[in-house]
């Protein structure tokens, strides 16, 4: 495939608005995006899937897969609609954290990631050994994206990448998506298992085709990597997205803290400029060592300080005086996962719950 910037997938994925969801609370506002309007009616359509069928072919799909699949599509309308009405908000704004953690780290979200990380500890043992990545972690995000596969999506997947891909908008991004769908076919996965999102996200972890054909894996050995009802093949495939994304093996995500009163916060401020999503990593502080942020007065709302050489940033999402944590490089890889604080702090806290 090529390699798309991880953010992306997981915007795409949350913009189905599937899990209600991850980032939706605080998706950042861009400028109005400028792309050429779809041709009108089927002819229009039918003439761009021959240009895909093409370049499918051209990269090595067979041409009874592409035709099985191109020679029955319709343009979808509604998921044009779904996509041009994504909410927005002026730029650096967000609403408070609270009431979004309190719908993502729910009673029900901890209950159940509980039931499974206690009905599965022999094969997220093997997972945790393999791929050096909390099991807690993995269910929190399986818990996020489809409360534990209780919501996938009920789109035709290729009728609607192709949709998405023709609209113009993000054309080539959905032309590639598409061509890794007709890949996946190619290679054995079931044309009935391809239901999700109306943005093109599937399966239990709401990966895009690209990413289903970099990361998924078949951890039961029956043939293909089926995120949708397989629970290995779902926590190998998560795990396997976070190892390849830099996840340090035995280092925390993060964790709560008390800022003294009159800390200098000033002294903190970043004065980096992220070249992805600036306005969620410009809510960080600057790294600082966990040593220098205990001389510095911070104490721990629970548990225990991590090695006093582990970096960390400062995050207080609704100001001073609110919660604030300390955020290590794996928060970082969370955030690769889906590019908004309130959705990894909220992984990070559920996958808190779980292990308690």
């Amino acid at each position: 495939m090529t390699r798309i910037s991880r953010p992306l997938v997981l915007a795409l994925a949350l913009a189905a608005g599937l899990a209600q969801t991850p980032g939706a609370a605080v998706a950042q506002s861009y400028p109005a995006p400028v792309y050429a309007a779809p041709v009108p009616g089927q002819g229009g359509f039918s003439a761009f899937m021959q240009t895909l069928a093409a370049r499918a072919r051209a990269q090595g799909v067979r041409d009874a897969t592409i035709r099985a699949v191109v020679d029955t599509l319709t343009y979808d309308p509604d998921v044009v609609r779904h996509d041009r009405s994504q909410p927005g908000g002026p730029a650096g704004s967000s609403p408070p954290f609270a009431p979004y953690r309190r719908q993502h780290v729910d009673a029900g979200r901890i209950a159940k990631g509980r039931a499974i990380y206690a009905a599965s500890g022999s094969l997220i043992s093997g997972i945790e050994t393999r791929y050096g990545v909390p099991g807690p972690i993995i269910l929190a995000i399986w818990g996020h994206e489809t409360n534990y596969g209780s919501y996938t999506g009920s789109y035709d997947l290729p009728r609607s990448i192709a949709s998405l891909a023709y609209e113009g908008r993000r054309r080539e991004l959905f032309s590639q998506e598409f061509i890794a769908l007709l890949k996946m076919i190619d290679r054995g996965v079931p044309r009935s298992k391809l239901v999700g999102s109306w943005a093109g996200a599937f399966g239990n972890p709401q990966f895009l085709p690209s990413v289903y054909l970099r990361v998924a894996q078949d951890a039961d050995g029956d043939g293909y990597a089926d995120i949708w009802s397989s629970r290995a093949d779902t926590l190998s495939s998560i795990a396997n997205y976070f190892r390849d994304a830099g996840w340090r093996r035995g280092e925390p995500w993060g964790l709560g803290v008390t800022v003294p009163a009159g800390f200098d916060r000033t002294s903190i401020t970043t004065r980096l400029v992220s070249p992805r999503c600036p306005q969620v990593f410009l809510r960080h502080s600057r790294w600082r060592t966990i040593a220098e942020w205990r001389a510095a007065g911070l104490i721990p709302t629970r548990g225990i300080w991590p090695d006093p050489r582990t970096q960390a940033t400062l995050i207080e999402p609704d100001g001073p005086g609110s919660p604030a944590w300390l955020l290590t490089g794996n928060y970082r890889v969370i955030l690769d996962y889906n590019c908004s604080n309130f959705y990894a702090l909220s992984v990070g806290l559920l996958a808190d719950e779980i292990s308690r």
